[in-house]
């Protein structure tokens, strides 16, 4: 049985190639929102930080209605590192529309989720999207569609795939270059034509696998998926299925979308999708099945962490003085919590009790778990980033990335330079409008730090992607950071004298009148030795001191430090405080003797 009234189908792209900004078109176009209705740009990015990045990192569901055809869409993550979204969603769908940068092209993401989306054998709709950029160059781009295709064994159906020319932000879309167009008409007749009606049959038992959760805080846990076959009522009982474990429960409220709205239903059947609410307990990757006949799904795959970092509880001397959840119950509780729904992610205990050693995707992946539990008030601190190591063979391997460069013609011997360091090995190079794109492929490890060097060494100018691409033997060390901290010594305000006298020993991150503790860094040493110094010194009263000496002082201005940014700066021996208000970093050991006898020893 096929059913003609609905359509699923995905939207998947490279990050900021103009997902969400379709999105936000398609729903205006089919009157979703009243015509006096003020409408956000980029109504489906809801989650603050992604406003704030410009980038999705939760996929979601939306619903619109073309022709008395329902068409179900989910806007994905363009990010690799959460790219774990990406491959649960294509579960949901039947099609997938791949958007693509008049300009910029195939990027390494486009390469990762087209993978993705052609293993799971959905028909592919091309969309070439930005098209009234000064700079398109379609034909060229065309051809690098169709050599990614076949780069990733494409079936024949799959090869034949439409073609779409579209402008997201003026809301048009065409069949050909030439032809006049006012709306997205041909992308949704497109859609209509081209994505597969889902099939099933409404009387056989009854599958629904969970591929996404969301929270209410009156309903509860809310499981969402698709109906792969069967009939399913609000009140039913149905039995839940994780492998060989069965267990008993009721649907307490059914509902489906329309426009960006969640709304009640009574009942559903095969191809819809839908949300469940009233379950007890549900998790990710299990099967709402028929109690009388049940039968498991496959479980939802999902590549595996890369990158790891030990959350401890915060214990600096500042600690609780910012936030409201400081202790381990608090953190334990909240880690458990994320996993539940972020199916990339993995938190394991460690032998203390106020650490957990979390796992994820990359660098992205993980800071932006901890700036959200920073912005819901927590208190922790984070060890520097490391890769997670395998043994393939009985042999030591490690991730790597498949890494893309963009800057001008000018900074590209500087850059290539950098990378050299980290074990980077060139794939490609090629020129678009003055700048020079770059392919490597370089050890995860090797990226730590990167970003930050390559926005410096191209004043800000360039551009970086990169895509996990597999297991490798180690490529052998790779340098860290050669140079040491700047260390307070002792608990105070930071002055402009004490602070003029450590501004020969190398920067600061710190200006005047700042409250610092024992073994907090307040610079870089210009050395690679780390450096206890006195920021909180003060210039001793004399006959001959002009009462106004110390505000002729003028400091240079300190380096300010982002989530990522000091994450990336951080040695093995130091950790970042994060507090609701606050980023800092410290020493493991505060105590200053107690850092002197370990070096001892050491040595």
């Amino acid at each position: 049985m096929i059913r003609e009234d609905i359509r699923n189908i995905a939207i998947i792209a490279h990050v900021d190639h103009g997902k969400t900004t379709l999105v936000d078109a398609m729903l205006k176009q089919s009157h979703i929102f009243r015509e006096n209705q003020k409408v956000e740009e980029r109504v489906m990015d809801s989650n603050p930080i992604e406003r704030e990045r410009g980038i999705t990192i939760l996929a979601k569901n939306t619903s619109i209605m073309h022709d008395g055809v329902k068409i179900n869409i989910v806007d994905t993550p363009g990010h690799a590192d959460f790219s774990g979204e990406v491959e649960r969603i294509l579960n949901m769908v039947d099609g997938v529309l791949l958007l693509v940068d008049a300009h910029e092209g195939p990027m390494p993401q486009t390469k990762y989720v087209l993978r993705k989306a052609l293993e799971q054998n959905l028909k592919p709709i091309v969309v070439i999207n930005k098209i009234d950029r000064p700079d398109e160059r379609i034909s060229e781009v065309e051809g690098e569609i169709l050599d990614l295709f076949v780069e990733l064994n494409a079936s024949d159906e799959q090869l034949d795939f439409p073609l779409i020319y579209t402008s997201a932000r003026a809301g048009i879309a065409k069949y050909h270059m030439n032809d006049d167009s006012h709306d997205l008409t041909p992308l949704f007749e497109t859609i209509l034509k081209s994505c597969p009606a889902p099939e099933g049959d409404a009387e056989a038992p009854l599958q629904i696998m969970v591929t996404t959760l969301d929270h209410d805080d009156y309903l509860g846990k809310i499981a969402i998926g698709r109906i792969v076959r069967g009939f399913v009522r609000s009140g039913q009982q149905v039995g839940i299925m994780d492998g060989e474990d069965f267990r008993i429960d009721r649907i307490g409220k059914l509902f489906t979308w329309q426009g960006m709205k969640r709304v009640e239903t009574n009942d559903a059947k095969f191809g819809d999708i839908i949300a469940l609410a009233g379950f007890k307990n549900i998790n990710i990757g299990e099967t709402v099945t028929d109690p009388e006949h049940p039968e498991a799904l496959p479980s939802i795959k999902i590549d595996e962490p890369t990158l790891s970092m030990v959350f401890h509880v915060n214990k600096s001397p500042f600690a609780g003085r910012e936030g409201d959840f400081v202790t381990s119950r608090h953190l334990r509780a909240r880690l458990l919590k994320e996993v539940e729904t972020n199916v990339a992610l993995r938190v394991e205990n460690m032998d203390g009790a106020d650490s957990f050693l979390v796992s994820g995707r990359g660098e992205l992946h993980l800071s932006v778990l901890i700036e959200m539990m920073r912005r819901e008030g927590f208190e922790l601190e984070v060890s520097k980033p490391q890769v997670i190591y395998k043994t393939i063979h009985g042999e030591k391997c490690e991730p790597m990335e498949r890494l893309t460069v963009e800057v001008p013609q000018e900074y590209m011997g500087a850059v290539m330079e950098g990378l050299g360091p980290r074990r980077a090995e060139m794939i490609s190079m090629d020129e678009l409008a003055g700048y020079m794109k770059m392919e490597f492929s370089v050890p995860a490890r090797g990226l730590l730090g990167f970003r930050n060097e390559l926005l410096t060494t191209t004043k800000g100018t360039g551009i970086m992607y990169h895509v996990f691409q597999g297991y490798t033997p180690y490529k052998g060390e790779i340098p860290g950071r050669t140079r040491g901290s700047l260390v307070a010594f002792e608990p105070g305000i930071t002055t402009a004298y004490g602070l003029n006298s450590v501004l020969e020993r190398g920067e600061l991150f710190v200006g005047p009148g700042v409250e610092v503790y024992e073994g907090m860094i307040i610079g870089e040493n210009s050395r690679e030795n780390d450096m206890d110094v006195n920021p909180c010194k003060k210039k001793h009263l004399t006959n001959t001191r002009a009462s106004s000496s110390d505000d002729a002082i003028r400091l240079p201005p300190c380096r300010l430090f982002t989530l990522e940014s000091a994450l990336e700066w951080i040695n093995d021996d130091e950790l970042v405080e994060v507090t609701p208000k606050s980023i800092r970093m410290r020493k493991m050991v505060i105590s200053r003797q107690s850092r002197y006898k370990n070096a001892k020893k050491k040595s």
